[in-house]
């Protein structure tokens, strides 16, 4: 750990790769996990367009907990570490395949979502657009929230199985990947392809690559650090680089 810290430290083109790990100590549940999303019958048609184009129900129920609960949780420590680390000047950004906002609810900045996000939604048909929170209000009096001019559902601008993946995010991940002098991998199995492929850009460009996953990964033989606990790694950043006093996690 003192290592990684030391290497942050004179870092000044760091990047930050994240998976489902940082945001499994938020309470928000994962994808692939033991006991993750896609362990449930049926739960691979939630995230696919077609099945979301024949019954956009399916999606809807389906992700009302992992999706649309999403309002009422707040970022954990190792998002605090993280923006504490933008801040620092010593984080240029973060590349996340999260799509659960955390990263921007505890202030960082520079946030490629290469996954896409909830944070808009579109109709299929026409094209007119709602925020996150005014879906959150719809789907309090339908199961569907539908556009009042054409009927058509709403959806999320999240990757669906069928879709690709948002272009202009994957592109500035890919550049800021390329310019980074350390590459930090934190809760990422990184083998969901093709973003598990950008941490490699760093390597092949010189830079070195640094892993702190709770279970071994494909790249962690290309890693100059692995590390496993995500929460130790949060602490100490954070000892060496608090959060910002209106961004402090205090226990409920």
């Amino acid at each position: 750990m003192n290592a990684l810290l030391e290497r942050l430290s004179q870092s000044r083109r760091a990047v930050v790769f994240t998976g489902a790990g940082v945001s499994t100590l938020c309470g928000v549940p994962d994808f692939r996990g033991p006991n993750g999303f896609y362990r449930k019958p049926e739960a691979e048609r939630v995230f696919d367009i077609e099945w979301f184009r024949r019954d956009p129900s399916i999606f809807y129920a389906g992700s009302r907990e992992l999706i649309y609960g999403l309002r009422d949780i707040r970022p954990g420590p190792v998002h605090q570490a993280v923006a504490a680390l933008e801040r620092a000047g010593i984080v240029r950004g973060v590349i996340t395949q999260n799509i659960d906002m955390l990263h921007q609810k505890a202030g960082s900045r520079t946030v490629h979502e290469i996954h896409g996000s909830p944070r808009l939604h579109r109709c299929l048909d026409c094209g007119r657009v709602k925020t996150f929170d005014e879906i959150c209000e719809l789907l309090k009096h339908t199961p569907v929230p539908r556009c009042a001019a054409c009927g058509e559902a709403y959806k999320p601008d999240v990757t669906f199985f069928g879709e690709r993946l948002p272009e202009e995010a994957f592109d500035a991940a890919v550049a800021l990947a390329r310019q980074a002098d350390l590459m930090l991998v934190l809760g990422s199995s990184l083998t969901v392809t093709p973003a598990a492929s950008i941490p490699l850009l760093t390597v092949s460009a010189g830079g070195e690559l640094v892993i702190v996953n709770a279970q071994p990964t494909p790249l962690d033989g290309s890693a100059s650090l692995r590390l496993t606990d995500l929460a130790e790694f949060a602490a100490a950043a954070l000892a060496r680089w608090p959060a910002a006093d209106g961004d402090r996690i205090t226990g409920d």
